[in-house]
């Protein structure tokens, strides 16, 4: 184990996606001497080619679409011009500054954190190798190393230039003609910025649905809005072949139907490796797909996971949340476990998909008393009057009489959530619930209408 001052310090953090620099950043600000590594950018996935990117390129196909329904709300437009190199260029320099870190480094840095870059490893207990360098942890290792594309075991695929998120986000032009396969939140969100800036699109989904984790109303919803922007959509039906000439790409589907496009975004999921940051020599298999932590995110004793690697949620939020719970842990400072029954995601299409908690299908196989409300968003008035499309979908323990999962979806279903996700974690009572006042005309208000539809 390394002893000198240079090679030791409090806390060594690996993987510094959005949970692990905010820890490392709070620690170092606390008076903890903390070693912070990655071997890729500072910032991780979210800022460079996932959440903050990925919502430029959504704002800007939004608009578009809304600029286009001027006509049977307002008047009439003229013809209206995508243009991908202001979407391009606005990612590139406002953004990711050209996939550079130096101003996340310097943020650390400026915190008194030791910022590497690197491939970090747990060889032992307190103990990371760098790239050949060994440093000791007197208090701890926390590991963050997030995930990496998961492409599936078809045939010819690995041989061709597919692209993942890190090629459509960094793209300065468009294809002409785009094959996804995945049809996740990411597949359904950049296809519909593709198909909305001019691209010919086409879903492959192996499963039955697209969002397939999400309730069945949201994705069947969800297809009728992709192809209304022109988008084709495939389920049940999975790639077998895939084969590139050169300039386009031909893929054969499972039931023997091929389809050809100019690119191809694979988009199947994102995979976690606990053995490639040495958690297999702290006691994790090396054949775990995610860290096993406790509720205070240990992994073992002195060690800790944060992020995708946990299996809790691949979201920035959850990272955000795990890392806080980790700083109060390292520090010593009470504080409430972590918890994920009230868990929130956003599908952010148009319209947006949010849910909290259980769907009806997971409520139903774990609880022995079900309630389920629905309210169509074009019954509520202001879904009415924006002539908006979805719903807003409360699930209830009507044992305990609280709601154990909810989806808004609509305009701004993300924002809708907020109220719903308040009331699963707080477990607020139903009849708590229907005794507010809601505002009127809002979607939100839509909440009061499924609450009286319970079973």
């Amino acid at each position: 184990m390394a002893t000198d001052t240079d090679h030791t310090f409090d806390i060594v953090v690996i993987g510094l996606g959005p949970g692990g620099e905010y820890l490392a950043g709070t620690l170092a600000e606390r008076g903890l001497r903390v070693l912070a590594v990655d071997r890729n950018l500072v910032g991780g996935e979210c800022p460079y080619w996932g959440c903050i990117p990925s919502k430029m390129m959504i704002r800007a196909a939004d608009s578009l679409a809304e600029a286009r329904r001027v006509e049977g709300l307002a008047g009439s437009v003229g013809e209206v011009r995508p243009d991908w190199s202001v979407v391009a260029k606005r990612i590139r320099e406002e953004a990711t500054d050209s996939w550079n870190d130096q101003v996340a480094v310097d943020r650390l840095t400026k915190k008194g954190a030791t910022v590497l870059h690197g491939t970090g490893r747990i060889t032992g207990p307190g103990e990371v190798d760098v790239d050949g360098t060994t440093y000791a942890a007197t208090k701890g290792v926390v590991v963050n190393p997030g995930t990496t594309p998961s492409v599936p075991p078809i045939e010819g695929l690995r041989e061709t230039p597919y692209w993942t998120n890190h090629e459509i986000i960094e793209a300065d032009e468009l294809p002409d003609s785009l094959v996804v396969l995945g049809g996740g939140a990411i597949g359904c969100e950049l296809s519909q910025v593709m198909a909305r800036f001019g691209v010919e699109v086409t879903v492959v989904e192996a499963a039955d649905r697209i969002l397939s984790l999400e309730e069945p109303e949201a994705s069947e919803k969800l297809v009728a809005a992709l192809e209304a922007d022109g988008i084709t959509v495939r389920t049940g039906v999975g790639a077998e072949k895939v084969s590139h000439d050169g300039s386009s790409f031909t893929i054969t589907l499972a039931d023997g139907s091929t389809l050809e496009a100019e690119r191809l975004l694979v988009a199947t999921g994102r995979r976690a490796d606990p053995a490639a940051v040495g958690l297999d020599a702290v006691g994790v298999p090396s054949d775990a797909r995610t860290a096993p932590v406790d509720d205070r995110c240990r992994v073992t004793d002195g060690v800790w996971a944060v992020g995708d690697i946990t299996g809790k949620g691949a979201f920035t939020h959850v990272s955000m949340y795990q890392a806080g719970i980790v700083v109060r842990d390292v520090l010593g400072d009470d504080g409430p476990p972590a918890e994920y029954a009230a868990l929130p995601r956003v599908t952010f299409t148009d319209p947006e998909v949010g849910a909290v908690g259980m769907t009806e299908a997971q409520a139903r196989e774990k609880l022995a008393n079900v309630e389920v409300g629905v309210t169509p968003l074009g019954e509520t008035t202001r879904g009415w009057i924006a002539k908006a499309d979805g719903f807003i979908k409360v699930v209830a323990d009507a044992d305990r009489g609280i709601l154990v999962g909810a989806t808004a979806m609509g305009p701004a279903g993300g924002e809708v959530l907020g109220a719903l996700a308040v009331a699963v974690h707080g477990q607020v009572p139903v009849d708590r619930l229907r005794s507010m006042i809601y505002a009127y005309p809002t979607l939100h208000r839509g909440i009061e209408t499924a609450l009286a539809q319970l079973d």
